[in-house]
């Protein structure tokens, strides 16, 4: 029996050129909100009440425009315009939840898109106040034709208060491996995949290989650490890790110039990848946060999200093995794929959204790393609180029903089907610089008895 890849051997035995064959995961999430809306979609996908993924339909995203669109409440004069530093006090929120709740009302718009905020560059710890300010970018917002939550004139995902409940819930369970979240082929499916090969001897009609082979591999599941599957956050990072998958593999045009499908850079005479797994996933890239020498000023820099790649090795059993390397061909499309995630964040919200997610978990291990809620004295007992402050909880994405193609490209097979979305938000958070400069921001952002929750 040929030691490598059974239909890259088949191939070469017939003397035929062979096609590209990639098989990836699925994704989706769910929408009944008590802070949203009862539509289910988030970030353009669907999810079943088995758990079983896949994308939302134009009609059920349209909706969901139109009910937020319509449900939308008029936006405060003072929150209307761009501010490079909107300040957002945390007890501050806390009192608007109570409030809301006391009244028996729903949380107001304001509350729950943080004012606005598009990202976190500052952290502030105000002992006097007994209070913990966020500070950072924000303008008003507006609702995209697909129902997303964005900045009026940037298209940057606002920032939401579920997430951050989620990021400061999560942090002590996130610091023993991180977050994250991955779609895999199950060992039985790869192993089903390899017989399957070794039996192919011709392509025949494409359409019918292509079902042969998502049936022989059959469902993909979807697993999660440090963070509940049920959550909002966990919505998002299974969507961005599928949605960048779907754009490697050519499921699906990137909506950025600049940035092909992995399968169009392999050259057309390459001997493919064979038995190799290229795989992808996502991590937050930070520059190391700088604070203030009592550890009550905090700045994060450079926020971004990186790309990363390595490949598996199928073995003739249909067991994967890591290799702790990259395919050159894979390498280079994930630098593309980083130096475009600026303009992707906000073509696709979805690459928005997660890069919100991880920076209010890099915000969540910052809290607790540096004892941030014992230095203010304020404990955030309703935001810690999940009875009182209740986050989002939908089905648990669980499988999603593999999916393949076919492409021309050289004499090999080639198969992907795994990746996913890792924030190490402790490492980020591990990484700071001694510094004056936060310090100095922080002396002009203190709250005042006359401020509001949130002031410019």
């Amino acid at each position: 029996m040929p030691s490598c890849f059974g239909i890259r051997c088949a191939a070469r035995r017939m003397g035929m050129a062979a096609f590209a064959l990639v098989v990836v995961g699925g994704w989706c999430t769910a929408l009944n909100a008590q802070f949203y809306t009862n539509q289910r979609s988030v970030g353009g996908i669907s999810v079943d009440t088995d758990g079983i993924l896949g994308n939302a339909s134009v009609d059920m995203t349209g909706q969901l425009a139109q009910f937020r669109t319509k449900s939308a409440q008029q936006i405060p004069a003072d929150l209307g315009t761009m501010t490079p530093q909107r300040k957002v006090s945390l007890r501050g929120i806390e009192v608007a939840i109570a409030e809301a709740a006391n009244a028996g009302k729903p949380l107001p718009d304001e509350v729950k898109y943080l004012a606005g905020l598009q990202k976190i560059e500052y952290i502030f710890v105000y002992p006097e106040q007994n209070d913990i300010v966020l500070v950072g970018p924000a303008e008003g917002w507006k609702i995209d034709k697909r129902g997303n939550v964005v900045g009026a004139t940037t298209g940057r995902p606002v920032m939401l208060l579920d997430d951050l409940l989620t990021a400061l819930r999560t942090a002590r369970r996130a610091a023993q491996g991180g977050i994250s979240c991955s779609i895999d082929p199950t060992q039985e499916g790869l192993t089903r995949l390899q017989a399957h090969a070794r039996k192919l001897r011709t392509i025949g009609n494409p359409q019918q290989t292509v079902a042969g082979i998502e049936n022989v591999l059959g469902m993909q599941d979807i697993s999660f650490t440090g963070v509940e599957p049920t959550s909002h956050f966990a919505r998002v990072l299974v969507a961005a890790d599928y949605r960048m998958k779907r754009i490697a593999m050519g499921f699906e045009p990137a909506p950025v110039q600049g940035l092909p499908s992995f399968l169009t850079m392999i050259p057309a005479r390459s001997r493919g990848l064979g038995n190799m797994l290229p795989r992808w996933w996502l991590e937050p890239n930070y520059e190391p946060i700088l604070h203030d020498a009592d550890g009550l000023a905090f700045e994060l820099r450079d926020a971004g999200v990186k790309t990363m790649t390595e490949e598996d090795f199928l073995t003739a059993n249909g067991n994967r093995e890591h290799t702790g390397q990259a395919n050159p061909v894979a390498q280079r499309w994930s630098e593309m794929m980083t130096d475009k995630y600026g303009e992707l964040a906000v073509a696709d919200p979805i690459f928005g959204q997660l890069r919100n997610c991880m920076e209010l978990a890099v915000v969540g291990a910052l809290f607790v790393k540096e004892r941030l809620p014992e230095k203010a004295q304020y404990s955030m007992p309703i935001l810690m609180d999940a009875e009182v402050a209740k986050t989002e909880a939908f089905p648990a994405p669980k499988q999603v029903p593999s999916k393949a193609s076919v492409l021309r490209r050289g004499r090999n097979w080639i198969i992907s089907a795994s990746g996913g979305v890792l924030v190490n938000s402790w490492a980020v958070a591990d990484k700071t610089q001694q510094s004056d400069a936060p310090a100095a921001v922080r002396a002009e952002a203190v709250p005042s008895e006359k401020s509001s929750w949130r002031w410019n």
